[in-house]
């Protein structure tokens, strides 16, 4: 089918010139696979790409609604329509996005998730560095990655990208390459560079037959680690603690940008730290300081709550 083929192309563009992560790739692929498998079926016959319709696309999400599906999914399904039209027309093979012209389903604002300053410390101070040597290793190892997510704001697929080259621990910084292949030069501090240091000293045990791995963070094979190989090590560090919340690595991220702005860091700098785009992903971060202000306000300030008490 010629929309299969346009599609792994896209998806190839997505890896290799966008930087996007296999997941996100592959995201991307099921949901376009699903939205032609539909239409086709609806339609009894085969259709390409450029014979979709701005009234297919609409059909499509009203079955999508009927079927129970989250609002949620339905929008990401959507985006990834109107990315994958949008780069058949740079091809020159489409001239009008027809999902572009449909509206996305309007979302519920949520904000995002963080850890206080105490439970971050919890965290990182979770991985055993006193163990046997091969255990101790991998101590360090996951040491160094709490250490170094909470003090740079990283997302996961960033960090295990990272190569040796990348460090610079005399600088106490490290060069991200982010979406795009866009590069960020991000310093750390010295939590962060003890653990860092700490790891490179054991860095050797974990290496296998491939001494020139140039992976930053190795598995217990010697290789590259991949971000769900990060997310099982956080949450079995998680399990350790009297944490009883669902930690991902993206809400030590969010627990980073929400930190440095409670303590006065600009905006700005923090979209720099986290690599956005646009501020306004980054505004998100000032509803959670300003819940925290009206948190301590409402238990500090002798009058906050006395209309609330005389009605």
């Amino acid at each position: 089918m010629k929309a299969f083929a346009e599609i792994d192309e896209f998806v190839r563009y997505l890896k290799e010139e966008r930087n996007y992560s296999e997941h996100t790739a592959r995201s991307y692929r099921g949901d376009l696979r699903q939205f032609f498998s539909y239409i086709n079926e609806k339609r009894k016959e085969v259709t390409p790409p450029s014979q979709v319709t701005p009234r297919m696309v609409e059909d499509y999400l009203v079955f999508l609604y009927e079927e129970g599906e989250a609002k949620s999914s339905m929008a990401r399904k959507l985006a990834s329509l109107r990315s994958f039209f949008q780069f058949l027309i740079k091809r020159g093979r489409m001239t009008v996005n027809p999902a572009k012209v449909i509206s996305s389903p309007r979302l519920p604002k949520r904000l995002p998730s963080y850890l206080t300053v105490e439970e971050v410390e919890e965290l990182v101070e979770a991985p055993s560095t006193t163990e046997e040597l091969r255990a101790r290793s991998l101590g360090v190892r996951d040491k160094a990655i709490l250490e170094l997510l909470y003090a740079t704001g990283m997302r996961v697929s960033e960090i295990v990208s990272l190569n040796l080259d990348d460090l610079d621990l005399r600088g106490r910084s490290v060069l991200v390459r982010g979406k795009g292949k866009k590069e960020r030069l991000i310093p750390f501090g010295s939590a962060a560079s003890r653990a860092l240091r700490g790891y490179l000293l054991q860095r050797r045990n974990l290496l296998g037959e491939s001494k020139d791995e140039p992976a930053l963070f190795l598995s217990k094979s010697g290789k590259r680690l991949f971000p769900r190989d990060v997310a099982r090590i956080i949450a079995r560090y998680v399990r350790r603690t009297s944490l009883k919340k669902r930690i991902s690595p993206h809400t030590i991220r969010h627990s980073f940008a929400t930190h440095l702005l409670n303590r006065g860091a600009d905006l700005r700098f923090i979209q720099e730290f986290l690599g956005h785009s646009s501020l306004a992903t980054t505004e998100r971060y000032t509803h959670l300081s300003l819940a925290k202000l009206r948190e301590v306000y409402d238990k500090a300030h002798p009058r906050a709550k006395k209309e609330d008490e005389g009605r």
